[in-house]
Formats: C-alpha cells, sequence, structure tokens
C-alpha cells in the first residue's frame, strides 16, 4: 500500500504532520480524520518525492516545505476584480471537466494583466514539480491572502475544489460590493467638502481684503456692522497665515501628517482610528456594519469549505481591516480553544449587537454555525443598503444647505456695508 504524507490540525488548532499507510487518498483522508485531525494536505509520499525530484535543477531543495517568491514584489500588482473573475474562470473550467493545470494554462494565455499572468506560469510550473495548488498559491502571498489559499487547500483536501472556489469568488464579489457602497457613501460628502473649502479659502483670500480696502476708502472711517467684522476678521486671519505666518500653516500640516502616519503604522494609533470610525456620528453605523458584514461572511465561507474553527478565526482576523474587531476576533479564538463557545466571547463584547450573539448561540447549538453566519452577512449587507440609502438623502441636501449658508454669510457680509456707501453717495 502506498504511503501518505500529510499536514494537518487538532482541534486546538495545533499543526501536525506524519505519514499514513492507505489504498488512496480518499481512504487516507478519512484515516487522518479518524485521528481527530483535520487535513490540510495530503500527498502520496514516493510520487510527490519523484516529482520534485524529476523538476528540481542542480543545488536546489527539494523538501515540501521550500519556497520561492519568484515574482518581484513591486509587480505584484493584481485588483480585487480581476482576482475575482480568474477565480470564477477557473471553477468553471474544473467544474466542466477540464484538469487543474490545463485549465490554468489556458488562463494564462488569455490573462492579460502582467503579474497575474507571471504568477500562473510560476503557479503551473510549481504543480508540475508535484506541489498542490494551494501550495503553489503560497510562493505568491502579495495576490492571494491566506484567506484563498486555506480555502483552495480545504477544497483540494475535501475533494470539492470547484465548488469552494465558486464560493470563494461570490464571497469576493460581495466583499467588493459592499466596499463600493461604503466607499461611495463616503466620497459625496469628502468631495463637496474638499470642493467648498476651496471656494470658501479663494474668497476669504482674494475676494474679501479687496472689499475691505474699498469699504475703508469709501466709508471714511464709519464703523462696519459686525457681521462683516466677523468675516473679514477670519479673512485678516488667514492672509496672515498664509503669507506672514507660512512656519505655523507648515507646523499644522507637519502635526496632520504625523498623525496619519501614527493612526497608520502603530498599533495604538490604528486601534484609536478604528475605535473612533465605529462610533463616529453618521458614519459609524455604516463601518461597523460593513465590518460585522465581512466577520460574519468570512468566517461563514472559510468553516462551510472545511476549515478547522480555530484555523477560520486565525485567517479572519487577518483579513479585517479594522484593529477593534480583530481584537475581538482574537478573544473569541483564544476563548474557543479553552473549550468554550463562541457566543460568550461574542455577548461579552459591546462591539457586536445582541442580535448577532443570539444567531450564533442558535447555529451552536444548531450544528448550523456557517449557515448561520452567512445569513446574519446578508442582514447585515441589507443594512448597509438602508443606510447608504438613507445617508445619501440626509447629505445631499445637508452638504449642499451647508455651502450655501456660508457662501450668503460672506455675500450678506460684503453687501451689508454697500448700503452704506449707496447711503452716502445719494
Amino acid at each position: 500500500m502506498p504511503k501518505f504524507r500529510y499536514a494537518a490540525q487538532d482541534i486546538k488548532g495545533v499543526e501536525k504532520t506524519g505519514v499514513v499507510t492507505a489504498a488512496n487518498e480518499a481512504a487516507a483522508i478519512t484515516q487522518i480524520r479518524s485521528r481527530g485531525l483535520f487535513p490540510s494536505e495530503v500527498v502520496e509520499a514516493e510520487k510527490g518525492e519523484k516529482l520534485r525530484k524529476a523538476k528540481a535543477k542542480p543545488g536546489e531543495k527539494t523538501g515540501a516545505t521550500s519556497m520561492e517568491i519568484r515574482m518581484p514584489a513591486f509587480l505584484s500588482t493584481v485588483k480585487p476584480k480581476q482576482l475575482m473573475i480568474f477565480t470564477r474562470q477557473i471553477a468553471t473550467l474544473i467544474h466542466a471537466g477540464l484538469p487543474l493545470l490545463r485549465g490554468l494554462k489556458v488562463l494564462e494565455r488569455q490573462e492579460k494583466n502582467p503579474a497575474l499572468k507571471r504568477a500562473l506560469n510560476d503557479i503551473n510550473e510549481t504543480i508540475e514539480g508535484g506541489s498542490s495548488f494551494a501550495e503553489a498559491l503560497s510562493h505568491h502571498p502579495r495576490i492571494f491572502n491566506k484567506l484563498y489559499i486555506n480555502m483552495v487547500k480545504a477544497g483540494e483536501v475535501g475533494g470539492v475544489l470547484d465548488v469552494v472556489l465558486e464560493r470563494l469568488a461570490e464571497f469576493m464579489e460581495k466583499a467588493q460590493k459592499i466596499k463600493n457602497k461604503v466607499r461611495s457613501a463616503m466620497t459625496y460628502p469628502i468631495v463637496v467638502l474638499i470642493v467648498a473649502s476651496g471656494i470658501v479659502t479663494f474668497l476669504m483670500v482674494s475676494i474679501i481684503p479687496k472689499f475691505e480696502q474699498i469699504f475703508s476708502e469709501m466709508l471714511e472711517g464709519q464703523s462696519l456692522p459686525g457681521l462683516t467684522l466677523f468675516v473679514m476678521g477670519i479673512s485678516d486671519f488667514l492672509v496672515n497665515l498664509f503669507t506672514k505666518n507660512l512656519p505655523i500653516l507648515l507646523g499644522i500640516v507637519a502635526a496632520i501628517v504625523a498623525f496619519s502616519l501614527f493612526t497608520k503604522k502603530t498599533r495604538i494609533g490604528r486601534s484609536f482610528a478604528d475605535r473612533f470610525k465605529l462610533y463616529v456620528p453618521l458614519f459609524g453605523s455604516l463601518i461597523r456594519m460593513s465590518v460585522l458584514a465581512r466577520f460574519a461572511r468570512t468566517l461563514g465561507t472559510l468553516m462551510e469549505s472545511g476549515v478547522p474553527v480555530l484555523q477560520a478565526l486565525s485567517i479572519v482576523k487577518e483579513t479585517l481591516e479594522n484593529e477593534v474587531v480583530a481584537r475581538a476576533v482574537m478573544d473569541i479564538h483564544d476563548n474557543v480553544k479553552e473549550g468554550e463557545t463562541m457566543a460568550a466571547p461574542i455577548e461579552g463584547n459591546k462591539i457586536f449587537p445582541p442580535i448577532f450573539t443570539s444567531m450564533v448561540e442558535v447555529g451552536e447549538e444548531t450544528g448550523e454555525l456557517p449557515a448561520m453566519l452567512t445569513k446574519v452577512a446578508d442582514m447585515y449587507e441589507d443594512e448597509v443598503d438602508n443606510i447608504v440609502a438613507a445617508l445619501s438623502s440626509i447629505i445631499e441636501p445637508l452638504m449642499i444647505v451647508m455651502l450655501a449658508l456660508i457662501v450668503g454669510t460672506i455675500v450678506i457680509a460684503l453687501f451689508l456695508p454697500m448700503i452704506s456707501i449707496i447711503g452716502n453717495l445719494s
């Protein structure tokens, strides 16, 4: 009987490796699972070693753990949409009965993105050398993240690679859709705010000082209205800031840049910024719902694909873009590792609403946690749609009214002294 090398995880997420003797790969997987392990890679020992030696160059390592990133990092730029299309295409080809290697070569020939084309060429060579698809993907971490690689690994071990890839493509499509909705909801007010700030700054720095000279000459020492003095005071401050107090302006800009780097590069800064995002007025609910939807869908998709729960939680933590929620997921991981349920740590964290806790609890009790997490993700994605629609209906008139008030105040402030000037002329 042939021998099979395997890599697996136990219920606590600890990596285990070994060799089993079985009639075929399916029997080997069954034997490994009977030991309470969750296999992530099963390879026939002799066949894999022969293929590696046949493809290895002189002086090249042939061990199963050797990895080589052949493509330069600066070339590894593949957009999420391009990766999603590739995933759906390879899933369709495999489902149609085409062998994996042949399907990858077909996609390589038609691929226009140079980074993805080079990566596919390297993946084909690695698979021909006896490696699995997931192992070949792991050579390109800038294109294929841990979520992608682990789902492919689970699909290969379970013999349902086409189903897992199709599920992965749907996940990527929904994740990109919700990200675009959040981005579009925040883009409009930011653009309007930048344009309004530019217009007001131009009026204050270029127009108001000219009127100030006209008023001082024509009113002959008469006092100006309070609103006009207020507007001119702001104008003088901005003019001095841009001309006489340039070091102060540069200091403000430097402070903003330093704060931005602090919130991006340090863990404390990211935690502060991400917590602020979750509770900021108007947009806080939108960001929180989108992060929770991503967490639920990622975890549900991984568990549906056969990835062990502890490994799935570790992967989810790395895919989340919010430090606060990622730390909450790590707490869930630690509690599950100690033998507790997921619902208990979720209930103790204020980030998760009560309905989220209830649905996870029901999913654990019924043994349908992956399906329940998918339903939670659907619910929160619908909620994101509703919040985006509500914000759009509120923000547009609000920004227009705000811009009208600012410009109107400036116009009125300039018009009031004109009444006195007209009276003097008449």
